[in-house]
């Protein structure tokens, strides 16, 4: 028979696969002897059995689990059921990845009216065997039986106003006989059942609910967000109870082994006395730090902090543990990987270099790439003064400003129409998860820094301010308060998630600087890896920028945004709009010097570094007015003043964007066709370009400009295009005396280009593959009509793993690329290859062209970084290659 079912005892941590996270560490701790409930996993084989039976647990995973209950009975001396002495476990669900808040769980199964009663007597206390009950009943009637806990959270607000109470601690037994009485009226009313009474029943009961809620809505779309697969399933684990809600000796809390946002190595995390676990993660109670617990509970203090020690350098990496206290001793629930911030990240695997727990290697395979972007984004000024309206935990850092939205539906709403929202609640749960990824930043008034807002929010580099109880919330009116101040739906608030600050209205910010421990893995990075990493930039800020970032020089220099200046698009139009070929080239001769100028700045900042330079790609009508714009003026003037100048000139306007229309202008005249037939476009840019690298090889740089021709499809335009290139060098050279270096390369964007690579090679210096065009073209997709329309439902779907305009499609596109790469290679060996679509910025398709054998990958200077590690960890993941590199290595 397949086993299904496994003690603690009988696992470890490299089964997750089979166990889930969660089953693995509670199997590894119990082997190496740290203090850990009784306990047994349901894999997620059985999750897996349970779907393809239709949603029937089969017949052996039911024998199997009695047969470890009966076990678990033997090991803790106590019987499900028995109001004697009953045994009450929990229920958690535990996936391979972790997926904090996104499954259910069940504290106090085996609870009915007896063995409540049997463990007030065996505790002599009353008060904890009802509180507990009630729970249950909650907890199980919310996740198992489909009642929405606002009932619930109804009653037993409406009870404590009615007895004067402010804290649940202050109800008494007979007052939660009184709320268990009336929930289980709740659960009678909406389920026209009883509430279960059989143990056994709860359990499987239990069971089928943590399955069924792999695939509830919330869970489905964190796996989308975080790319979880969904044949994983989840493992179920069974755990012997422990209580922290016996008295001021118990309590319950979850701390990491180092802070999860900063990364300094100290303890961080929270607690409750006289607690249950799902009290701190809820945010029904702001809990205490974890260091205070050494002033509650000395011994516990110290046993835990060894703990925590202990288990970070077993597992060589910071912890998220969960704790229980009962009645003074300490039990260990659970440890995994802790989530953390991208700082903390960066600062935790460098120190653990330094301190020796992993080398760097390692250190760089710890850091998500994509995590780097949070680094990447905006700071609240200190310049400018602020004035605080309230303060609460500072749960996740970064700085956001935006409208106040009170309802994650609206935020979601909001934020796909371009607003800037932040999602302010009493607290979020794991149903809010659509409005958080919407939302710039959350501020919740109840909660910790390790409950579902702060976790889940900083799991996505979101600022979240949590515990913030001078916020006054009234979610009917949809405002907030604070003393005297009254913030509306729609008010401009910024909130600052590294102080817990929240200010009114909108405080301006600053760019973000590399931190020391940033450069370091950064450095270790170029250390190691082979793959080149420019940047695409097309002005010399940008540059600068990418510069800054350590980019080994400019991948992509789009020369159409260097028309798109207020004052020069008026000089592009009459150009466009000459009658002949002295007015084009009267305008051209404007526009020389104003390119001249922008090259000349690109090639200063990027020093001695290579810079490829595009020439024009999109067709001329896009620098022309917006055409229906254009008819509806002139209608106007034909009624209100049909003899005026105005009229004629925007007539002779329209006429000129009609001709220039195009039913498809992603395949119509643009990229090398321009230069085919207005040849003295592409003359002029060139000689712009020789220009400016002529008065920087004057001023002692070693410029060699890569000059790049768009959209070529035949060899003979790169030939006829590469022949005007040469010209206009020899011209420049002539004038300036100046010789300047160059290569002359083209843009792979359209299949038949990949396709007869090894003849365009023949005129190529470079291939550049403008990984953007050629998804469109190969998929046959208009990007913005598809994203816009069907794309998205698709990747919903299953009928694309994910859009294929930001992770590269390397079964299709992915081909042509290597076809592209082999091809040219065959003819010109030495045939610098990269990349410098927007795919050149991320993780998977940097790991692609590693594999693929390009030189470098270009992406926006803000993603730099992310492809300098992710560069590192191809390099790691796949050994060095053989091939002679021709890449520039940076810093």
């Amino acid at each position: 028979m397949k086993k299904y079912v496994y003690l603690f005892n009988e696992g470890n941590s490299g089964m997750k696969e089979l166990l889930g996270g969660k089953g693995a560490n509670l199997a590894e701790m119990t082997n190496i002897g740290l203090p850990v409930p009784f306990g047994f996993t349901i894999s997620t084989e059985a999750c897996n059995a349970y779907y393809e039976s239709g949603k029937t647990l089969p017949n052996e995973v039911m024998d199997q689990v009695l047969e470890s209950l009966n076990n678990l009975q033997q090991k803790t001396g106590k019987t499900f059921g028995d109001p004697s002495n009953p045994l009450l476990v929990s229920v958690r669900s535990g996936s391979v990845f972790s997926m904090p808040g996104m499954m259910d769980t069940i504290l106090n199964l085996g609870m009915n009216d007896e063995t409540v009663e049997g463990i007030a007597e065996l505790t002599q206390n009353a008060r904890f065997a009802y509180d507990s009950y009630r729970r249950f009943i909650q907890m199980f009637s919310d996740v198992v039986l489909d009642v929405d806990v606002y009932y619930f959270e109804q009653l037993l607000e409406e009870t404590r106003e009615q007895k004067g109470y402010s804290s649940d601690p202050e109800m008494t037994a007979e007052d939660w006989k009184e709320v268990i009485e009336g929930y289980k009226g709740i659960v009678k009313k909406h389920t026209r059942k009883s509430f279960p009474q059989d143990p056994k029943e709860q359990l499987f009961l239990a069971i089928d609910a943590v399955f069924n809620s792999w695939n509830n809505q919330r869970a489905i779309v964190y796996r989308r967000l975080n790319k979880i697969p969904d044949h994983l399933g989840t493992a179920v684990n069974i755990q012997s109870m422990v209580f922290g809600n016996m008295g001021n000796d118990s309590g319950t809390g979850v701390a990491f082994t180092r802070d999860p946002s900063t990364g300094e190595k100290t303890l961080y995390g929270e607690y409750l006395i006289n607690a249950q676990g799902e009290d701190v993660v809820a945010g029904i109670r702001t809990p205490q730090h974890i260091s205070t617990l050494k002033n509650e509970m000395q011994e516990v203090f110290s046993q835990f902090s060894e703990t925590c020690d202990r288990l970070e350098q077993h597992y060589r990496d910071m912890q998220d543990i969960e704790f229980t206290v009962e009645r003074g001793k300490l039990f260990i629930l659970q440890t995994r990987t802790g989530k953390r911030t991208a700082q903390a990240a960066i600062r935790i695997a460098v120190e653990m270099v330094t301190e020796g727990i992993i080398d760097k290697k390692e250190a760089l395979l710890r850091v998500d790439p994509d995590q780097l972007n949070q680094l990447l984004h905006r700071r609240i000024d200190d310049k400018y003064e602020r004035k605080q309206l309230a303060k609460g935990l500072p749960a996740s850092p970064g700085a956001a400003t935006g409208q106040v939205v009170f309802d994650a539906d609206e935020a979601e709403v909001l934020g796909s129409e371009g607003k800037k929202v932040i999602l302010v609640r009493p607290e979020t749960t794991p149903d809010d998860i659509h409005g958080i990824i919407a939302a710039q930043a959350v501020v919740t008034t109840r909660g910790g820094m390790t409950s579902h807002a702060a976790v889940v929010a900083r799991g996505m580099g979101k600022a979240c301010i949590c515990g913030c109880e001078s916020l006054k919330i009234d979610l009917r009116s949809k405002q907030f308060s604070v003393g005297d101040t009254l913030v509306k739906h729609g008010d401009i608030i910024t909130i600052d998630g590294a102080s817990g600050e929240i200010m009114l209205g909108e405080i301006p910010m600053i760019e973000p600087e590399l931190s020391a421990e940033f450069k370091q893995l950064l450095a270790w990075a170029d250390e190691e890896r082979d793959l080149g990493v420019r940047a695409n930039a097309d002005n010399p800020e940008d540059s600068k920028k990418a510069f800054e970032f350590g980019a080994g020089g400019i991948g992509l220099c789009r020369t159409e945004h260097m028309f798109m200046d207020a004052k020069r698009i008026p000089i592009v139009q009459a150009m466009i709009l000459a009658e002949n070929y002295e007015e084009r080239i009267t305008a051209l001769d404007q526009l020389l010097p104003m390119q001249q100028e922008d090259f000349e700045g690109i090639f200063e900042a990027m020093q001695d570094l290579p810079v490829t330079i595009r020439l024009l790609d999109p067709p001329l009508h896009e620098f022309l007015p917006d055409k229906e714009e254009l008819l509806v003026e002139v209608t106007k003037l034909q009624i209100t003043d049909p003899q005026s100048s105005q009229l004629k000139e925007k007539e002779q306007l329209l006429k000129k964007v009609r001709q220039l229309d195009e039913f498809n202008p992603m395949l119509g005249h643009r990229g090398c066709r321009l230069g085919m037939i207005h040849p003295e476009i592409y003359a002029m840019q060139a000689k712009a370009i020789f220009y400016a690298a002529a008065q920087m090889l004057k001023k002692g740089l070693q410029i060699k400009p890569e000059i790049m021709i768009p959209l070529v499809g035949h060899v003979n335009e790169l030939r006829d295009m590469r022949k005007l290139v040469i010209e206009a060098g020899r011209q420049v050279k002539e004038e300036t005396g100046v010789e300047v270096a160059y290569t002359v390369g083209t843009m792979i964007e359209i299949p038949r280009a990949a396709l007869t690579a090894d003849q365009i090679a023949g005129e190529a210096d470079f291939f550049s593959f403008g990984t953007n065009d050629l998804t469109q073209t190969t998929f046959g997709f208009s990007r913005d009509d598809a994203e816009g329309k069907f794309l998205q439902t698709y990747i919903e779907d299953k009928i694309l793993p994910e859009n294929p305009f930001a992770v590269l499609d390397q079964e299709g596109v992915g081909l042509l690329v290597e076809m592209g790469v082999k091809l040219g290679r065959q003819t010109k060996p030495e045939l610098k290859t990269g990349i410098c679509g927007e795919h050149g910025g991320e993780k998977d398709s940097i790991d692609f062209c590693y594999r693929t054998g390009l030189d470098y990958v270009s992406c926006s200077p803000y993603r730099v970084p992310l492809a300098r590690l992710a560069a590192a960890q191809a390099t790691i993941r796949h050994g060095k290659r053989n091939r002679e590199e021709s890449i520039i290595s940076v810093m």
